[in-house]
């Protein structure tokens, strides 16, 4: 990987879960076990209909949440308030990543599905605050997910960011679709590589691959 192919890259944009924190942390473990519990109270399921449903969501809708919203007429916003109502024992600070993220030249975002007073939790307990100019949630994107190509657009043009000149981190290779096409630079954050004609480079140390394109 060259430093050259990112020369040109002035704004840098982050999912969140497993990619500002280790899958290991099983954070969206968590998550998941009190979307289970809202999907099982919202349409009346018993819990192992429930876990069948919010796969089914994701997979065809991109999250839960829109899944729950097309299909049921879910309120988001009482979902997302619930289901991110969890503890932040298993994070610890990352002064390396700090470190790495902070030297980026440019601006730095991070967008996610999950929404943004969560995203400011995680980043508080992984020691990540105060360095990112901008936080998106799903609320942003009028709860639109990542991979829709309207999530994306409508983040986008809030950050007045330009695609050509941009850089994308995520674990879910679905997500980088998009940001491909519309001409970013695509950076796989995963244990395992995706071999996908969208993703341009994998990693899985997020700290060491920054701090090759810091001169």
């Amino acid at each position: 990987m060259s430093y050259d192919a990112f020369s040109h890259v002035n704004t840098w944009v982050f999912d969140l879960d497993n990619t500002l924190y280790p899958p290991e942390a099983r954070l969206f473990d968590l998550i998941e076990v009190r979307m289970t519990d809202w999907v099982m109270q919202a349409i009346g399921v018993d819990r192992a209909e429930a876990d069948r449903l919010r796969k089914h969501y994701w997979h065809t809708h991109g999250t839960t949440l829109a899944g729950l919203m097309r299909e049921h007429d879910v309120d988001p916003e009482p979902y997302l308030v619930d289901v991110h109502d969890i503890s932040m024992d298993s994070l610890t600070p990352d002064p390396k990543l700090a470190t790495a993220i902070r030297a980026l030249p440019g601006r730095r975002i991070v967008y996610t599905n999950g929404s943004a007073p969560y995203a400011e939790r995680v980043l508080n307990a992984r020691g990540l605050s105060g360095l990112f100019d901008a936080i998106y949630g799903v609320e942003h994107a009028g709860f639109l997910p990542k991979p829709e190509r309207a999530a994306f657009d409508s983040v986008f043009s809030q950050d007045q960011l330009t695609p050509l000149s941009a850089a994308m981190f995520e674990d879910d290779p679905r997500n980088l679709e998009v940001p491909h096409d519309l001409g970013m630079r695509t950076v796989h954050v995963a244990p395992a590589r995706a071999d996908a004609p969208h993703v341009h480079y994998h990693t899985n140390d997020l700290s060491s691959f920054l701090q090759t394109l810091i001169k």
